[in-house]
């Protein structure tokens, strides 16, 4: 027998055009009587939902995150009920005997329980700064898949552009490459379009170039061209949204910006501010913050067996933008705190995890930042680098002795365990125990 902890809420099992609702109301015997019923997902079914729950006085409300069909409820019942986003590893129903209907229940049942974790969602303003960060990203990604096929066509084409430009995109590569557009086949001279600050020597450029394009290809790489310039258009107004909506956020982004890495771009701190918002009393301490962000081991064991320390996959879109910055602080002169780190984890754990203890850190630090509305300060980090430091530990001459058997050490009755006991021999026995 479960324990009641809600005796009225709902439960909805959403869909894309139909929505599943089961109310659970409780009464002082420990009964429970359910109301059930079914909505349309349009705009009037869900006015009639939220005059449904009105009716039975209902303002607990628990429904899965299912794709994108949850946000239009979300903004409809927040405005008169507390809703609770779950993922649906919380709320999977057992298989074999399973209806929409059921679906609706169970969650009721699970919610009313509280046996179901709720998901952070942002207040309204903040879901719209992420969504608007999230599609910069998705031009990004697209822009960086137009320059591979780009690539690939010059590859195709025996052009080796890339090999003697750092950047195929650049001003004097792109001269090149559009002249080469307008005069296939035709052999010139690339010394007019070479820029006066290119290291590379003329005669490498030249042989680079030595190459045919065929009548596909020229078609292709224009077209990606093309689309390039437009995604950069697109990025460029999408930033300036970006930064309008970012104004009311101004002295939380200036505190971000005193930690390290994120004030090299002024859109870090914002993607940042997008992802975790403005208020941490959400997270109850800064290691709620690094579970949520999926930057900290699991905990799966059984029968005193670890099955897997994995990282979760949570934080898709954070994940990424926390490991870019960590692998940029730490090899920054400026802030010893965090190459140090990196270092000390990498000799015996490796480059990924000591990344992600990098990321921890920040995580930490942006915590602290806007939790106690304070800028940057490195100091805590040192003070409790050498409360950590071990300190020398004096051993009694049994557990000496003891130590150095079990190091291999064999010690005869012949042996005076006095001589044992000199400044030396107590050396090397701590760090024996250190070690």
């Amino acid at each position: 027998m479960f324990k009641i902890f809600r005796k009225n809420c709902c439960g909805l099992d959403v869909h894309k055009t139909w929505i599943f609702a089961c109310i659970g109301i409780t009464d002082a015997n420990s009964r429970t009587e359910y109301k059930q019923a079914r909505f349309s997902s349009f705009s009037k079914g869900l006015g009639e939902l939220a005059e449904w729950l009105a009716k039975y006085s209902c303002t607990d409300v628990c429904m899965e995150s299912t794709g994108k069909y949850w946000i239009p409820v979300f903004n409809v019942l927040e405005k008169t009920c507390f809703v609770t986003l779950a993922h649906p590893k919380y709320t999977k129903p057992q298989k074999g005997n399973k209806t929409d209907k059921k679906d609706a229940k169970w969650i009721c049942d699970l919610f009313m329980c509280d046996m179901i974790k709720p998901s952070f969602i942002p207040p309204p303003a903040i879901r719209e700064l992420r969504d608007l960060m999230r599609y910069r990203k998705k031009l990004t990604n697209m822009k960086t898949g137009e320059k591979n096929r780009a690539l690939n066509c010059l590859t195709v084409s025996n052009l080796k552009l890339d090999g003697v430009f750092s950047d195929v995109f650049g001003k004097t590569s792109r001269s090149i490459l559009y002249y080469m557009l307008e005069h296939p086949g035709e052999t010139f001279d690339v010394t007019p379009f070479v820029d006066k600050r290119c290291k590379k020597p003329i005669e490498e450029i030249q042989a680079a170039v030595d190459g045919a394009i065929s009548p596909s290809q020229i078609i292709k790489i224009r077209q990606c061209l093309a689309h390039i310039d437009e995604l950069e258009e697109h990025k460029a107004d999408i930033e300036q949204e970006i930064q309008q909506l970012s104004i009311p956020y101004a002295p939380v982004l200036k505190l971000l910006r005193t930690i390290p890495g994120l004030n090299t771009n002024p859109m870090t701190a914002i993607a940042i501010l997008s992802e975790i918002g403005a208020d941490m009393s959400v997270f109850a301490s800064s290691k709620n913050l690094i579970s949520w962000a999926g930057c900290c081991p699991r905990n799966d064991r059984s029968a005193q067996r670890v099955k897997s320390t994995r990282i979760s996959q949570a934080g898709n879109y954070l994940k990424p933008l926390l490991v870019q910055i960590a692998n940029a602080v730490i090899r920054s002169k400026e802030h010893p705190e965090f190459g140090n780190r990196y270092r000390r984890i990498k000799s015996h754990r490796g480059h990924k995890k000591a990344i992600i203890a990098i990321c921890k850190m920040l995580l930490t630090a942006i915590w602290n930042v806007l939790s106690k509305v304070e800028p940057y300060d490195p100091a805590g980090y040192f003070v409790v680098s050498q409360t950590s430091i071990r300190t020398s530990k004096v051993l009694t001459q049994t557990q000496a002795l003891a130590l150095l058997r079990s190091r291999g050490y064999v010690i005869t009755d012949k042996t005076d365990a006095t001589n044992w006991f000199n400044p030396r021999i107590l050396t090397l026995i701590c760090h024996l125990k250190k070690f």
